[in-house]
């Protein structure tokens, strides 16, 4: 080993390896400012060579050493500064990033709903849609991916990713894109914003996490507000067929919430860009081959092709696969990275405003005291849920 190595970093003993890697990569950007700078890394924690790299971002070890009982007689990296003035700054411009992240993903999910809205089924079948939504962001993030470094990934991890993508993501986006062209886009956002509902209850019945009374009015109240919107709304020339749209949902909700469970667990072990590639890579193939087997139905690429270009409609599905499909996704991880599930969860509620301003102003949908129950309903049982979570 060489004897000039300025700096030993020795980490471990934190249970939650996301918050164990954001808090490795704080301490080399403020003392190991250059990635270039020699430093010998020990880990306590266990995990193969791939994993462990992974806590370093774009700065490389000399030497890495897990579960090391070696001594070194290199000089220990401390510095009161870093942990009690410079960290702290550092943190707070970084939850602010992710503030304002959340914030801009979640104003463009609401504004995705009433630009699917517009596009579906008229100029875009919904099966058609999801495969052109999904091949474009795998695309998007696999260029992204050549500059922006991060750490390698397993095999199994690929595998695991790929999978994730092509059953979960692209299950959300088949129940999502069905629902929304058969129903108005205020009402899919109400069942879209029952997310964090399902996943305190796949917590409780499959992760044995404890159902206290506050999450159980909370429940009661959103599933209340969910038959509510389902029961009471009628088809109409805003919605062809409101009941079955507003099912397919409420399924495509659950199907998410799975997805959120599941990548939350790999986002700790992979980088943002790297997960997205992979996943939006699955959800691609499997658009491809149920586009294969039922059928394009594409209008607005038909004429096209034939030389009739509708500017408008070409132009809102510009917007609906850069900002909403590419950068909302993109965003999101940025948020879970910085700020509690908790804060997360409550961003989903400017989906609800942004499209419900949106529609009542471009005339797709029309003002109905039993949805604006059906919303109260549901954001109140959404802060019954997070309240009680908060507490924990």
């Amino acid at each position: 080993m060489r004897n000039d190595v300025p700096y030993v970093l020795c980490f471990g003993g934190l249970s939650d390896k996301r918050i164990q890697r954001d808090t490795v990569q704080c301490i080399l950007e403020q003392g190991v400012q250059s990635p270039a700078t020699p430093f010998v890394a020990i880990s306590f924690l266990r995990g193969n060579q791939q994993v462990l790299q992974s806590f370093f971002g774009k700065w490389r070890p000399d030497y890495l050493f897990s579960h090391a009982s070696t001594s070194f007689s290199l000089k220990t990296f401390q510095s009161n500064e870093l942990f009690e003035g410079k960290n702290t700054k550092l943190m707070k411009d970084k939850k602010l990033e992710a503030n304002l992240s959340m914030v801009a993903s979640r104003v463009m999910a609401g504004l995705n709903m009433n630009g699917l809205k517009f596009l579906l089924p008229l100029w875009l079948g919904a099966l058609t849609g999801v495969t052109v939504r999904c091949v474009f962001a795998a695309v998007a993030f696999w260029i992204t991916s050549w500059f922006v470094k991060e750490a390698p990934v397993t095999r199994r991890q690929r595998i695991g990713l790929f999978c994730l993508g092509a059953f979960g993501l692209y299950g959300f986006m088949f129940y999502y894109l069905l629902g929304i062209s058969k129903t108005t886009p205020v009402s899919s956002a109400i069942f879209n914003s029952m997310q964090p509902i399902w996943v305190f209850l796949i917590s409780v019945f499959f992760l044995h996490e404890k159902a206290t009374l506050m999450k159980i009015i909370g429940i009661a109240l959103g599933f209340g507000g969910a038959l509510l919107c389902i029961l009471t709304q009628g088809s109409d020339d805003l919605a062809h067929d409101a009941f079955t749209g507003n099912m397919l949902c409420m399924v495509s909700s659950l199907v998410f919430a799975v997805y959120l469970i599941v990548s939350k667990k790999l986002l700790e072990e992979v980088g943002v860009v790297t997960m997205m590639k992979y996943i939006f890579g699955g959800a691609a193939v499997t658009g491809l081959i149920v586009s294969s087997i039922i059928g394009w139905d594409a209008p607005l690429l038909t004429d096209a092709l034939h030389g009739k270009w509708h500017w408008v409609p070409w132009a809102v599905l510009a917007f609906v696969l850069v900002f909403p499909t590419y950068l909302s996704y993109f965003l999101v991880p940025v948020g879970l990275k910085y700020l509690k599930t908790t804060v997360v969860a409550m961003y989903s509620y400017l989906i609800l405003v942004v499209t419900t301003v949106v529609s009542l102003t471009l005339g797709q949908d029309r003002f109905s005291w039993t949805q604006a129950a059906a919303i109260a309903m549901i954001c109140i049982s959404v802060y019954f849920v997070e309240v009680a979570e908060a507490k924990k």
